[in-house]
């Protein structure tokens, strides 16, 4: 068939091991039938690595498939997930390159069968289960010998029968640590890939089993975690994102891309199933994205296909809880394809609602600023800032940084980041102050603490020193006004506040050479001031005055 590209033996190896993996025995079995009684027409690839047809069925079905990313395709039939009629084009389509159909329809036995035996090499006879309790460690044991041909599931699956012996341990620190130990002794020798994609998926089921679902609330979490449960689960998500960073990675492996899409898809329904208030676990999905998925993309098909089904999520989900972080993964995905305008709209629409998240934020500029996309991480920077007023509780270092760091690439973008900060103060108040100081800003520095009201008590000496040796003369005005407003006070402990800037602002003038300057400053306070008797013996006890 002219239409159809020659498909090689990589190739071909390739979609026996997807359709093993994708596919139940059931469901091949069926499209292998629908494939011999000639229900598929229409076999097209419309572009490299895509294959679409017609099957005739109740109706027919329009069938799209992308070869080596079985999950991105799909028929237009009611069942989710693949199918009968997604199997029968694919056999079509191995018949069409002359290969033999019948392997397909046997894929899951086969390759069952070549896991086994493989696995039966590696373990000696006297590992062997004999006889042993069903569903004991012996059981589990065998179990596990089949875990190399297992998909993601039935991994879950397998984690279930291992740690169903703790169902009613406490869930804290050492529950994570026997249930993880449980789920790894079972393990065959693996290739290191395998073996660090399988140890994330433990990882993973064990922080399921510490977030509870909540009663009532559908794919909702439990409002809040005990004390040694909150310890056990952060313990747990710090190995996790360290599994994210630790070698061999998986993605290295073309044999793993099923099993890393489907971790993609736990860590979605995980993030849309979380509230505003308890993120567990979009930073993992985040991190699946940087640092597995990314960078072995060649094209954009992944993210339009995640896109796709996020949308899909959008129409279902309501409750503002659950919609925000639907909001923020589908901004990424825009971002990711560059489609900045889409992605702020949908960024701008999840921070009004409750329990934003700036820290979600980070995300977007630490991608452009590792790719040093400068011009980008400044519009970025600027636009985002808005999000962030209101948001009191957040921390604004990393945003300060990443300004910094686009600045110091790009200095014609300063300007833009001085506008940028001082239209969000009074959020920005500590970046915004560090920052001037930083760049040697001291006037606009004097002006912000001036117009703010703060007090030069505010501060250690030692963060003062740097206007008292550039710029003294501007830290006057800022202590003079700071005595009168405590001298208007009126009491006690406002007088002796006076007096301790009074001192400092001797030391100030000294410093100066001006200590005329200062004596006729006192002189003039002194006597504005001599009915306050308690000012008076304030002064007397300071030694400004006899």
């Amino acid at each position: 068939m002219p239409s159809i590209p020659a498909l090689d033996d990589a190739g071909w190896a390739k979609l026996v091991q997807d359709m093993a993996y994708y596919f139940d025995d059931l469901t091949l079995k069926r499209g292998f039938q629908y494939y011999k009684q000639r229900r598929v027409s229409g076999l097209t690839a419309p572009s490299p690595g895509l294959v679409s047809a017609f099957v005739d069925g109740t109706k027919r079905y329009s069938v799209e498939i992308v070869l080596g990313a079985l999950s991105i395709g799909g028929c237009n039939c009611p069942v989710a997930g693949p199918c009968k009629h997604m199997a029968a084009v694919l056999m079509d389509f191995a018949g069409a390159q002359g290969r033999p159909v019948q392997l397909l329809a046997n894929a899951k036995a086969s390759t069952r069968v070549r896991a086994e035996a493989a696995s039966a090499r590696a373990v000696p006879e006297t590992g062997r289960a004999a006889g042993g309790r069903p569903g004991g460690q012996d059981a589990l044991k065998e179990r596990g010998r089949l875990i190399p041909a297992m998909n993601v599931a039935e991994w879950h699956e397998l984690f279930a029968r291992c740690v169903s012996p703790l169902a009613g341990s406490i869930r804290n620190p050492q529950y994570a640590d026997e249930a993880l130990t449980a789920m790894l002794r079972i393990k065959p020798p693996m290739a290191p890939e395998l073996e660090h994609l399988y140890g994330l998926h433990a990882r993973l089921f064990v922080l399921e089993t510490l977030l509870p679902r909540a009663a009532g609330k559908a794919g909702g979490f439990t409002p809040s975690l005990g004390y040694y449960t909150h310890l056990a689960v952060t313990e747990l998500r710090d190995d996790i994102e360290r599994c994210f960073h630790a070698e061999p990675s998986p993605a290295s492996d073309p044999g793993q891309r099923n099993r890393i899409l489907d971790t993609l898809g736990l860590l979605r329904q995980a993030l849309l199933a979380e509230s505003g208030g308890h993120v567990f676990y979009s930073d993992l999905y985040y991190l699946l994205w940087r640092m597995w998925i990314i960078p072995e993309m060649y094209d954009q098909a992944l993210f339009k296909e995640e896109l796709r089904l996020l949308e899909e999520e959008s129409d279902s989900r309501t409750a503002s809880s659950s919609r925000q972080p639907l909001l923020i993964a589908r901004a990424w995905m825009h971002f990711c394809m560059s489609g900045d305008d889409k992605a702020l709209v949908l960024l701008r629409e999840a921070s009004e609602q409750p329990g934003f998240y700036p820290e979600r934020l980070d995300m977007f500029w630490e991608p452009l600023a590792e790719a040093g996309d400068v011009e980008r991480l400044v519009s970025w920077l600027t636009e985002t800032g808005g999000l962030l007023r209101g948001h009191y509780r957040h921390s604004l270092d990393s945003y300060a940084r990443h300004w910094e760091q686009a600045v110091r690439l790009l200095p014609d973008a300063e300007p833009l980041m001085w506008r940028v900060l001082a239209d969000m103060l009074p959020l920005s108040g500590g970046i915004y102050a560090e920052k001037l100081l930083a760049h040697g800003r001291w006037r606009q520095w004097m002006d912000y603490q001036l117009s703010s009201g703060r007090d030069p008590a505010d501060f250690r000496v030692r963060e003062l020193q740097p206007l008292e040796k550039n710029a003294p003369e501007l830290l006057l005005p800022f202590y003079h006004q700071a005595v009168e407003r405590h001298v208007a006070e009126k009491n006690r402990s406002g007088y002796k506040a006076a007096v301790k800037l009074l001192k400092r602002l001797n030391k100030l003038y000294k410093k100066m050479k001006a200590e005329e300057r200062f004596e006729h400053f006192l002189g003039a306070f002194t006597a504005r001031h001599s009915r306050l008797r308690a000012l008076q013996e304030e002064l007397r006890k300071g030694k400004l005055t006899t």
